[in-house]
């Protein structure tokens, strides 16, 4: 289960963005977006990505090296673009790749930043030992004459 919780945002926002790269043309819901520079776009689509590695490196029982989920995020990036060759109405380009490469960088950077600061902030408390085991020491009570 904590496989789930650490790497599910991270598959949910990959299966997100190839369906997004599916798409011939914008959907109304995302026309907003259409006027805001197609490289900012993406650089935020991917920033998603990032933070979701982040999230699941921080909160997940492994910890792959950061460089190899970096990687793993351009590499992604790249297969995007080339996948995009293949939907009629969508071309590749490497300047979006670029701009994938920078979205996972700051994302990862900027989550991975924050958790580790807010692990930091509050370590665990050390736990209270246990009165019924024999290796516990022993409570003093003072003598009364």
């Amino acid at each position: 289960m904590r496989h789930l919780v650490a790497w599910g945002p991270a598959v949910l926002w990959v299966a997100v963005l190839f369906a997004l790269s599916e798409l011939q043309e914008i959907p109304e819901a995302l026309e907003p977006l259409a006027g805001v520079n197609d490289k900012v776009v993406h650089a935020l689509l991917y920033a998603l990505l990032g933070g979701a590695m982040a999230w699941g490196r921080h909160s997940g029982p492994l910890r792959p090296p950061h460089g190899l989920l970096l990687v793993a995020g351009y590499v992604y990036g790249a297969l995007d673009e080339w996948h995009q060759s293949f939907v009629p109405g969508r071309t590749p380009s490497v300047g979006d790749w670029v701009a994938d490469v920078v979205g996972v960088t700051v994302g990862y950077a900027v989550l991975h930043l924050l958790l580790s600061r807010s692990a930091h902030a509050s370590p665990p408390e050390p736990p209270e030992p246990d009165p019924s085991r024999s290796d516990a020491p022993a409570r003093s009570t003072p003598k009364r004459d």
